[in-house]
């Protein structure tokens, strides 16, 4: 597939459209809320970003996806999830997990806090399609805590081949992977080389190549380019979509 000229977008996080209600503050890289053409404005294969905010003893009921795969990355707090496909877990933070909808699976996902404990969920949800429709229904999850101590670009999710024996959890999408580097101050990252990336900055504060200073809730979205580096001015997290097509 054809790839657009090749650009570097900076994407403050002030720009990320916003949805409220009664308990959760949703920041969103992409349109979601109500949007029924996700494809429409998608970056590369990444179609959902975003960054949530729950509030205790709240989340979403129990609702239905197709032909998705949804990887969950849990910054504060914890979420309880459950399926119709009999799978149930409690992320945290340092856990990857990916649900994969294909045929058709109901789940929901809560903070796992109760009203009296006051602790809210902070997550990031990304959404990206299955490079083949209609599989069964799967999930996966995986404590990678350890991995991430290493200031390093760690490879949480992905479908990509080379990435068979070294990813933490395996996703539906061969174009497709997901990078976390947890970085102490003065540290640096290269961005993965690839026709499509992401790069968005969860925690801290980094100094990315060619484009200045990031702050949390920024973001790069990378077109027919890679290689730069980023260096962390103060302990950061970052998050990295690779991706090597689009949807057109």
């Amino acid at each position: 597939m054809a790839v657009r000229e090749s650009g570097v977008r900076v994407v403050p996080g002030a720009e990320r459209r916003r949805w409220r209600n009664e308990w959760l503050d949703s920041r969103q890289s992409f349109p979601a809320t109500g949007n029924f053409d996700l494809a429409a404005n998608a970056h590369g294969l990444l179609m959902i970003h975003n960054e949530d905010i729950v509030d205790p003893g709240e989340g979403f009921d129990t609702h239905q996806h197709r032909d998705m795969e949804i990887v969950t990355w849990v910054l504060e707090g914890t979420v309880v999830h459950q399926d119709s496909a009999g799978h149930s877990g409690l992320i945290h933070p340092g856990m990857a997990q990916r649900m994969s909808a294909g045929t058709g699976i109901l789940h929901s996902e809560r903070n796992g806090a109760g009203l009296l404990e006051r602790e809210r969920l902070h997550v990031v949800q990304m959404w990206v399609p299955p490079h083949e429709p209609g599989t069964a229904p799967g999930y996966q999850e995986l404590d990678i805590t350890e991995q991430l101590t290493g200031n390093s670009l760690v490879a949480v999710a992905s479908g990509i081949p080379r990435d068979r024996d070294r990813t933490a959890i395996v996703i539906g999408n061969r174009f497709a992977a997901f990078h976390v580097a947890r970085l102490e101050s003065g540290h640096t990252v290269q961005v993965p080389d690839a026709p499509y990336g992401h790069v968005f900055v969860a925690r801290g504060s980094v100094e990315f190549e060619g484009s200045g200073v990031l702050t949390r809730g920024d973001a790069v979205r990378l077109t027919a380019t890679g290689g730069q580096r980023i260096t962390a001015i103060e302990p950061s997290e970052l998050l990295i979509w690779e991706m090597h097509t689009t949807f057109a």
